[in-house]
């Protein structure tokens, strides 16, 4: 049988964040004992989920980024004997040596060109511009020719690999299951577990990859994650409404949002636009304004740091009923509408009561309860 028309196996998309996540967070805790370490992840996991489930009185499905692919996480079980985790990182121990980093240089052109392939990539998401600066410095290109093999089947893992033109081909025991086409990303499992490669790779095309060795990988990745949880500690410490979540719900939330910075009188919310997410001001002061019947623009509130904005269009599945514009620097902390009905279920009710409260505000300003349900 020819390996081209050898069954392909579907990996799904959920398995590769859940096992991603997981893998970060056993990483950033250095936890004693792995096996209870994952029982009381993914038995807390489920339980999330479930009361989420319970609020909203409907199913929830995750809803990854399409455009970043995986390496297939396939025969792992055969291996799970092994030395996972032996070569250790502790962000704590990590003191910032600037004169440690990998730079390669590069072009503007070739920054410009990194920059378009990796911004889409799951792991780099919710990295900072100082950050992502970083992941740019560190990766190197790589030319590769048809026939090329970039990983091999149980090699060690050395570099991960993100794809810039080209196509290639994914093989388990000579079974083809995978082909990226121009785009994508893989290498990372490996990286992040310390084992083997599960799965060769093949260029059936010349083309252009970006590498990063396993150490600057692991470095960015896990350092930045560190950094991430322990600035969004103190603001989610902050919002009397997540003081309802347990410690590893604020723990996940911390993990799940990306910053975003907005200048003086810049737009933060449009009044009439679909919600895609929430957010939670750590710095600065957030005015919010709405269109009333004459036609112009009324401020109703002002949300100081440890507040947050955005949540009830959410909420009520309606379209944005308010404005919202940066008053000098604001830094804020963005939820995602996926990650806002996964974490946020036990806050939900809290949410829903609020409405009223805002609805008196409009009262006071406008002479009566407006059609506006919410005024975010």
């Amino acid at each position: 049988m020819s390996q081209r028309n050898a069954r392909r196996i579907a990996v799904p998309d959920e398995l590769r964040d859940i096992l991603l996540e997981f893998t970060i967070s056993y990483l950033l805790e250095h936890p004693d004992d792995i096996v209870d370490y994952a029982i009381d992840f993914f038995t807390r996991l489920r339980e999330t989920r479930q009361n989420q489930l319970i609020q909203s009185g409907q199913t929830c499905t995750s809803t990854p980024d399409e455009s970043v692919e995986e390496e297939p996480p396939v025969d792992r079980f055969a291996s799970r004997r092994k030395s996972v985790f032996a070569e250790t990182y502790n962000p704590e121990d990590d003191e910032e040596d600037d004169g440690a980093k990998i730079v390669h240089p590069k072009s503007d052109e070739q920054r410009q060109r990194l920059g378009e392939s990796v911004r889409n990539i799951l792991l780099f998401r919710a990295l900072d511009k100082e950050q992502m600066a970083g992941v740019l410095d560190a990766m190197f290109e790589k030319t590769v020719q048809t026939g090329d093999f970039i990983i091999r089947q149980g090699d060690d893992g050395d570099n991960f690999y993100v794809i810039e033109t080209g196509k290639f081909e994914v093989y388990v025991k000579d079974s083809l299951i995978h082909t990226y086409d121009n785009s994508g990303a893989f290498g990372e499992l490996a990286l992040l577990y310390n084992m083997p490669r599960a799965a060769t790779v093949k260029a059936i095309s010349p083309g252009t990859l970006w590498a990063m060795d396993r150490q600057t990988f692991r470095r960015i990745l896990l350092k930045s994650a560190y950094k991430k949880r322990k600035m969004y500690e103190d603001l989610i410490n902050r919002v009397p409404m997540l003081k309802s979540l347990e410690a590893y719900e604020r723990m996940n939330l911390a993990d799940a949002l990306v910053p975003k910075h907005f200048d003086d009188g810049e737009q933060i919310i449009k009044q009439g636009d679909m919600a895609d997410g929430m957010y939670f001001v750590e710095q600065g002061v957030v005015r919010i304004t709405i269109v009333g019947d004459n036609g112009r623009e009324v401020e109703v509130n002002r949300i100081p740091a440890g507040g947050y904005l955005g949540e009830l269009a959410l909420v009520t599945h309606k379209p944005r009923a308010a404005s919202a514009y940066a008053v000098g620097t604001v830094k804020l902390a963005f939820l995602d509408v996926e990650a806002f009905e996964r974490l946020l279920g036990p806050c939900m009710e809290l949410m829903k009561r609020n409405i009223d409260d805002y609805e008196d505000q409009l009262i006071k300003i406008f002479g009566s309860k407006t059609e506006i349900s919410d005024i975010r």
